[in-house]
């Protein structure tokens, strides 16, 4: 039997994006749920058009989104067996989806990452700021808990009872690296798969911006530090 997967997208004002998003996600994902983060732009009827399940999350904040969707999933009479992440920018590519999610299916792998690996990346689809946070987050999450992830990438697949078991908390930039050194302290199986990547429609939200990239770095450290103590 197929499993059933179901992928949240967080989206803040990514009108000119969403759509080819939704369009080149593969047909066994049985639904797309687009958290729109407080848009004010056409993003919500765009993704509903394209035939998303639209939620709106006033509260501004990737993991704010992320929680917003992970909700109305709980709450659904038939809840699925992988929930998929994704950004709504285009700078992954959907369709290698079926690649993400095939060592939970075929080999009963708790988490995947979709890893950004630089042969893969297109010219400028990282900017210096994020290639440096990512290189410092998994170096140390390598030293303190012997982790083998070399990214904090956004397109990522986890089995929905495992994510349940993770009570995720954050609520804006550090959603990603709380969920991976959540799931290296609960010892989850876990693997990277490398992944395409393009730049994105539009400007970033957060790397587009030095108060974004600093706020973001913060709580990436912060959740690192507070984890490499905890009991």
């Amino acid at each position: 039997m197929n499993p059933i997967i179901n992928v949240i997208i967080p989206a803040f004002n990514e009108e000119s994006s969403i759509g080819y998003v939704i369009k080149d996600i593969p047909d066994v994902v049985n639904e797309i749920i687009v958290v729109s983060n407080n848009s004010t732009d056409t993003t919500e009827e765009v993704a509903a058009a394209a035939g998303a399940t639209v939620l709106k999350e006033s509260n501004k904040g990737y993991g704010y989104a992320c929680l917003k969707g992970m909700r109305y999933v709980a709450a659904k009479k038939t809840t699925p067996d992988i929930i998929v992440f994704l950004d709504g920018d285009h700078s992954d590519y959907p369709e290698q989806m079926l690649e993400l999610v095939a060592p939970i299916i075929n080999k009963n792998i708790d988490f995947v990452v979709g890893a950004r690996v630089a042969n893969l990346r297109e010219d400028g689809s990282m900017t210096a700021p994020q290639k440096f946070g990512n290189w410092l987050a998994t170096s140390l999450m390598s030293l303190f808990f012997k982790s083998t992830f070399t990214d904090l990438g956004p397109f990522r697949a986890i089995k929905y009872d495992k994510l349940l078991a993770l009570d995720m908390e954050d609520k804006t930039y550090g959603w990603t690296v709380e969920m991976q050194l959540k799931a290296l302290k609960k010892k989850y199986t876990y693997v990277e798969v490398p992944m395409k990547y393009r730049n994105r429609i539009g400007v970033s939200k957060v790397s587009g911006t030095i108060k974004g990239a600093i706020f973001a770095g913060v709580k990436i450290l912060g959740w690192i530090f507070k984890y490499s103590f905890k009991k």
